[in-house]
Order: structure tokens, then C-alpha cells, then sequence
């Protein structure tokens, strides 16, 4: 098997960049402040907010530490996809228009509005940590990607960590350019592009393999959908349950609930929660494919990507090489750069604007202007981007996979603290510090999960014979299933103790009780947006997909003149995703009017 790229890959590489760079400088003009930076001015459309609601919680993990999972153990994994998508039709119904109704710049207000000045700092200073563990996870997971392409092209001078660097400084240069608005829009041209290119490789896996019933029969999974080495199927069972119960919590969680603060009116809100569930149901039956034929195909990756510390994770990367052609290559290495960046400008965007409205205004400089914000917020970007890139060197240094490391984390810090901020909507007369002693006490309980009812522990005390992979699934299912029957109890007891406000702090919490009965209307906001996003949109993807259909020509022509074969599958491939990208540009470019904007 070939492991080069062109140099039509990397000339699509570098137009990509420049595209990126594009993103950024049109997405200026929408800037005027900090409402427009942090959370485009509260008047994104349903689609541009669902797209970035998707690409928020999708990035090049999924084709490295989740392809990893699939490769070994089949598909299980769906379990923590279809847990997004349940998650996001949840919101759809209920928490995007909840969300949007706060009526705030970053999510802490609202938390600050229901629970008070200290709970807000405790918030803001849980999100901004946590937010760069993971954006540091998302960042080596990309990197390993990358590496297993150009690695050998570069070998002793390219290594994991100079792309981590390089990635970096890509995505602190966008971020700091366009804030939300160019966030947003590049979160929606890369699921364009990311789910065109997964269709082609989708088809071509099969193809490879010869459809799929030969994945069935030739599969070296056990079973294809509880995986490998188990002695319990009732325990892969409670284990996928709480996989659909961390990530529907973890969707919902107001600290990210950024893309819904961006929605134009509830209604907007809404659908664009439907629209990321919609995706989510579907894109993993797509992405799956691929590191399923590989694991048939490639049963030995370390012969085939020597010297990587977890070969498992190239198990898409194989199948890109063999199924897309020339050109189409570079468009998936951007892609999963893409995706990857979209994560992390938004969690910079994001974090920055927590620290700014959350801390650095109302603590350190209540009277500061919006320009010394504007300045404040892009210092943070370029501080937590250097700390995202060390985060990423530890993660790539350490022994453990990936895909254990990212669901460990989860476990024990994100899940108890997201319970007490789901529960804000529902018990409404609790005392400010209920939740961040609910988020201590689900604390209390994941630690003990992870240093004393360890699944060692489970093994001897219930004269259980768990295998090794049992074993790392019941550690990573306890601590959810204790935070979810717990801590919901120790918030409610905590109304016993709620005293009535006074001044102040009873009319803040009043305008938030008060703001989640209003939904927002588009006839609220004074200027429609709605044809200047829908033209730059519409633009920019005709400008793509006639750059698809150009590299195609030109790959077509290289193979006429050199006298190679030219396959159906390699036309289909640049028609399907130059066509589609096109055609989707032309549609959204004429979709409003432009006297809309008044």
C-alpha cells in the first residue's frame, strides 16, 4: 500500500489553509463587540448553529481513538455517537430553547443569574481547565492523524509533537481573527466537507470489500456489536446505557451551550439541536465503515505503520489510501484538520470569553471597556493555546490509549459537574451553593469509583471473573451510574436549606425564572442577519465545490495524458463532493433576500 500524498494533496492542503484564512478575514466585518465575538451577536441561523453544535462534539478523535475502538472491538462505540444524538434531540425538545432564553453572552451568566457570584467563579474556573484537557486530547488525537500521513514522507525531521505545534498556531490565528463568526462558519463548511468525503470512503470500503454482508461474515470481532474478549454481555450492556446517559448529560450541559446562545430566536435554537441529532444518527454508520474493512483487511497495522505506539489508531487512515484518489486525499487530511480545529476555536472562543465576562470584568475591571475586553480576550486565546499544546505533549507521552484516556477523563470530572447545572431548570428554589456542593459531593463519589470500587475490587467482592476489556468498561460505567442516582438526590435535598433572597441577588434570580418563560423571538432583535450569513455561507461553499471539481479536472487530465486507468469511483468521488459542496453554496446564497436585512 501507498503512504504518500501528492503534490495535488498538498497544493489542496495549502488552498485549504488560505480558505481558512478567508473564513476569518470576511467574518470581521460582523464584528462590533463582545456579543459578536463570543456568540455572534445572538442571530445565527438554525443551520449554521446545528452545524457547529455538531462539529463541537466531533473532531479527529473520531477517526483516530474511536476508528481504534471500532477496529478491535466493533461497533460498541455507536453507544457514545447515538448517546450525542439522543442528547441533542433532548435539547431540541427542551434545553436549546432553555439555553437560548438565559439571554446572556456566555453560559456562566446564566449559572451566575440562577446561582450566584460564587458559584460562577467556581464554574468559570472548572470550565477553563477542563476545556483545555479536552481541547489538548482533541489536539494529540489530530496530530497522531496527521503524523501517520506525512510521517513518512519526513522521516526524522516530522514527529506527533512539531504538528501539535504547527496546529496550533493555525487555529489561535483563526480563532483570534473572525471570533464566533468565523468559528461558526468554518464548523459549517467542515461538516459539508467532512460528511461528503466520509460518503465517498464509506462507498469505497464497501466496495473494497465487496459489500456489507462480507463485513458480517469476514468480521474478526467476536461480535460485531458488543466486541471482543467478555464474559458478561449483561455488563456491555449497562455499560453502553451509561455511555447514552454521560453523553446526553454532557451534550446538555450548559457550559456548552454556546452554539444555542448563537441562535438567532429559540425556534432557530431548536431546530439547530434536531439537525446535530439528525447528523449524529447517521454519521457513524458512515465513519465505521472504513476501520471496520480495515480490521478484515489490515489484521496486523503494525507491520504497516511501524513504529507508532498504537497502530489501531491509522485504521482509517489505510482506508483512505485505498479507496480516495488523488487529490481527494488532501481534502480529508484538511478535513480532519478542520475538524479538530473547529473544537478547539470554539473551546478558545469560548474559554476566552468566560474569562473575560465571567472574571476579568465583573472581578478584576468592572468598568472595562469593550475594547480593553476585546484586547483581554485575545490575550487569553494566545495563553491557553500554548497550554493546550503542553496538554497535547503529555497526552502523546503517555501509555495509555487514547480512547480510555478521553472516556477516564469524562468520567471523573465532566459527569459531576454537569448534574447540578441540569438540574438549575428543574428545581428552581435551592440555595446558591447547591451547586458546587453537588458538584463536590458527585466528586467525592467518582473518586472513590476510580481509587477504591475499582473493578478489581468488583471482581472479589462479587466473585466476578471479568475479563481485561470488562474490566476497563466497569470503570468507566460506575462512576456515571453513581453521579446519575446520587447526585440528583443531594441537589434536592438541598431546597431544605433554601433561604428567600433579598436586593440584588432576588432580581437576578427573578430575570433568570422570568427569561426562561419568554422565548426569543426573531422580531426582537433590531437588524436581520439572516441574507449577509446566507450570502458569505452560499459564497463560500460555491467557491470550494468548484475547487473540488477543478482538482478532479485536473487529476483527470494528469491520468488521460500518462495514459492511466481512470475509475467510475474516482469521477463519482470529485462529482459527489464538488458537486454537492456547489450546489448546497448556490442554494444558500439564494435563499434570503437581501431586504431581509432590514
Amino acid at each position: 500500500m501507498q503512504k504518500d500524498i501528492s503534490m495535488i494533496d498538498i497544493g489542496v492542503l495549502v488552498f485549504y489553509f488560505g480558505f481558512l484564512f478567508s473564513i476569518g478575514w470576511l467574518s470581521k466585518k460582523f464584528i462590533k463587540n463582545t456579543s459578536d465575538y463570543f456568540r455572534g451577536s445572538g442571530q445565527m441561523l438554525w443551520w449554521m448553529a446545528g452545524a457547529s453544535a455538531f462539529m463541537m462534539q466531533f473532531s479527529a478523535w473520531t477517526f483516530t481513538g474511536a476508528a481504534s475502538d471500532v477496529y478491535s472491538n466493533g461497533l460498541r462505540i455507536l453507544s457514545v455517537f447515538w448517546g450525542n444524538a439522543l442528547g441533542f434531540a433532548i435539547a431540541g425538545f427542551y434545553f436549546a430553547r432553555k439555553f437560548r432564553q438565559m439571554r446572556v453572552i456566555t453560559a456562566i451568566q446564566g449559572v451566575r443569574q440562577r446561582f450566584g457570584k460564587a458559584t460562577e467563579q467556581v464554574y468559570t474556573w472548572l470550565s477553563i481547565p477542563t476545556g483545555v484537557f479536552v481541547a489538548g486530547l482533541w489536539l494529540n488525537g489530530l496530530s497522531i492523524f496527521i503524523y501517520s500521513v506525512f510521517g513518512s514522507m519526513f522521516p526524522g525531521w516530522v514527529t506527533v509533537e512539531h504538528i501539535m505545534i504547527i496546529t496550533a498556531l493555525i487555529v489561535l490565528f483563526n480563532s483570534t481573527m473572525g471570533g464566533s463568526w468565523a468559528v461558526v462558519a468554518s464548523d459549517f463548511m467542515q461538516m459539508v466537507i467532512l460528511m461528503g468525503i466520509a460518503v465517498v470512503m464509506a462507498i469505497g470500503s464497501l466496495n473494497a470489500i465487496g459489500g456489507p454482508a462480507e463485513i458480517i461474515r469476514q468480521s474478526p470481532v467476536e461480535n460485531l456489536f458488543l466486541g471482543n474478549g467478555f464474559n458478561y454481555g449483561w455488563l456491555i450492556a449497562i455499560w453502553m446505557i451509561s455511555n447514552l446517559l454521560k453523553f446526553v448529560m454532557i451534550v446538555n450541559n450548559p457550559q456548552e451551550a454556546t452554539r444555542y446562545l448563537t441562535a438567532k430566536d429559540s425556534l432557530n435554537a431548536s431546530k439547530a439541536a434536531f439537525m446535530a441529532s439528525g447528523l449524529f444518527i447517521v454519521g457513524p454508520l458512515v465513519w465505521f465503515i472504513p476501520p471496520l474493512v480495515a480490521a478484515i483487511q489490515y489484521p496486523d497495522l503494525a507491520a504497516v505503520f511501524p513504529g507508532m505506539g498504537n497502530p489501531e489508531q491509522t485504521a482509517y487512515v489505510v482506508m483512505a489510501f485505498e479507496t480516495l484518489p488523488v487529490g481527494l486525499m488532501g481534502l480529508l487530511i484538511a478535513g480532519m484538520f478542520a475538524a479538530t480545529i473547529s473544537s478547539m476555536d470554539t473551546g478558545l472562543n469560548r474559554n476566552a470569553g468566560i474569562f473575560v465576562k465571567n472574571f476579568y470584568q465583573p472581578v478584576l475591571r468592572k468598568h472595562a471597556s469593550g475594547k480593553e475586553q476585546m484586547l483581554a480576550s485575545r490575550i487569553t486565546t494566545f495563553v491557553l493555546g500554548f497550554i493546550i499544546v503542553a496538554m497535547a505533549m503529555y497526552f502523546n507521552r503517555s501509555k495509555a490509549g487514547l480512547f480510555k484516556l478521553m472516556m477516564d477523563f469524562t468520567a471523573l470530572v465532566s459527569t459531576p459537574t454537569i448534574i447540578p447545572l441540569l438540574m438549575m431548570f428543574f428545581i428552581k428554589r435551592t440555595p446558591d451553593w447547591a451547586a458546587w456542593g453537588t458538584a463536590l459531593f458527585g466528586l467525592i463519589f467518582t473518586s472513590l469509583s476510580f481509587y477504591v470500587l475499582t473493578p478489581e475490587w468488583a471482581n472479589t467482592t462479587f466473585g466476578l471473573d471479568m475479563s481485561p476489556r470488562e474490566l476497563g468498561d466497569f470503570g468507566q460505567m460506575l462512576p456515571v451510574i453513581l453521579c446519575v442516582v446520587f447526585q440528583p438526590l443531594f441537589f434536592y435535598c438541598t431546597k431544605f436549606f433554601y433561604k428567600d433572597h433579598h436586593d440584588e441577588r432576588a432580581k437576578e434570580l427573578q430575570e433568570f425564572i422570568d427569561n426562561q418563560k419568554k422565548p426569543v423571538m426573531a422580531a426582537d432583535h433590531e437588524e436581520c442577519l439572516d441574507y449577509a450569513q446566507g450570502k458569505m455561507l452560499g459564497s463560500l461553499a460555491g467557491v470550494y465545490g468548484a475547487f473540488v471539481l477543478l482538482v478532479g479536472a485536473v487529476v483527470l487530465v494528469i491520468n488521460l495524458v500518462k495514459g492511466n486507468a481512470v475509475t467510475a469511483m474516482s469521477i463519482f468521488a470529485f462529482l459527489g463532493v464538488g458537486g454537492s459542496v456547489g450546489i448546497l453554496g448556490w442554494i444558500l446564497a439564494h435563499a434570503y433576500k437581501p431586504d431581509a436585512s432590514k
